[in-house]
């Protein structure tokens, strides 16, 4: 796929941050689409909701996609598309779970663990490298989390 292709998936994404900021979370989103380029899992932050700090848009989106993909963890062919560049854990469960590309919308400099603060998917120590494409609709998901962090600390 081409970063235009994964606009569509991207908008879902967003879709699901705009929910996790209804529940008053941090909006961040996440779709998995499996080697057809077709949805099977989505999720949002859910860490207030659960009280879960594990509870990330990706970590959930990509438990919900191991059991509906049918070949159990192994996301071989998947592509993990968030809102925001994964955090080290998340980045960590995407090389973990094998997906074969890791696509984000806004860059996060603090905290951002796919080529903005560390690297964690394109680490050569690890045994899986995922490609990794950044800013797709960037400009979205950066206003997205800007004015909902704008709003709460008000």
């Amino acid at each position: 796929m081409t970063p235009t292709s994964y606009d569509e998936a991207m908008r879902r994404a967003i879709t699901e941050a705009q929910a996790a900021a209804a529940a008053g979370d941090v909006p961040i989103g996440a779709v998995v689409l499996d080697p057809a380029g077709a949805v099977i899992a989505s999720a949002h932050n859910e860490r207030e909701a659960r009280g879960d700090p594990t509870a990330h848009a990706e970590v959930l989106a990509l438990r919900a996609a191991a059991g509906v993909h049918g070949a159990g963890w192994r996301l071989a062919g998947c592509s993990l598309v968030v809102t925001l560049e994964p955090c080290t854990m998340c980045a960590g469960a995407a090389v973990l779970a094998r997906v074969a590309a890791v696509v984000y919308g806004a860059h996060d400099p603090k905290a951002g663990a796919a080529g903005s603060l560390w690297d964690v998917v394109r680490d050569r120590r690890l045994n899986h490298r995922p490609e990794v494409i950044g800013g797709v609709l960037a400009d979205e998901c950066a206003a997205l989390l800007r004015d909902w962090f704008d709003s709460t600390r008000r």
